[in-house]
């Protein structure tokens, strides 16, 4: 990125192929849309162009990378698009693989409850789960994207976790 400030604007496609994935992970856990996040992932590359004079070089450039992606999110959702927050199958597939077919009734209701659950969950708690369990960013990471100090991140994990955890298992009993 560093190199991209400085006029190299080559180097903005290898950032882009190094990246898109991510940040269309991000957007997509977050809002369940494809082509949506498609967008977003674009505006994302936009202002990393238009803004590359903020980028310092002293944090990590995921950190500002992400700090713009939720920047992006957040003006998407006051621009009134309305979308759903959270795609389960992902998570589904992580909580075991190689069922019996006669349990696979079973997990696609769980994967249902699980997406009820997320999508109930605070967009704060839902942003803290994303970014620590699929981002795969550590608690000092997420505190500087989200502007935050580490312990809150962390309480905000612990939270969210309990949360889905309750909600998760309170639907499953209906």
């Amino acid at each position: 990125m560093l190199r991209v400030k400085s006029g190299d604007l080559d180097k903005m496609g290898l950032l882009f192929e190094r990246y898109n994935r991510p940040l269309f992970g991000f957007f997509y856990h977050m809002t369940h849309k494809s082509d949506l996040s498609e967008d977003l992932v674009q505006n994302v590359f936009y202002r990393m162009l238009k803004y590359r004079h903020t980028f310092t070089g002293d944090g990590e450039f995921r950190t500002w990378m992400y700090h713009l992606a939720r920047n992006v999110l957040n003006d998407s959702v006051k621009q009134n698009r309305s979308f759903n927050f959270y795609d389960v199958n992902e998570v589904a597939d992580r909580l075991g693989g190689g069922m019996p077919a006669d349990e696979n009734l079973e997990r696609q209701q769980d994967k249902d409850f699980l997406h009820e659950a997320m999508g109930a969950l605070s967009p704060e708690y839902r942003e803290v789960l994303i970014l620590s369990r699929f981002q795969e960013m550590k608690y000092d990471e997420i505190a500087k994207v989200l502007n935050i100090n580490e312990g809150t991140v962390k309480v905000r994990v612990h939270r969210a976790l309990g949360e889905l955890k309750k909600r998760f298992f309170t639907n499953e009993r209906r």
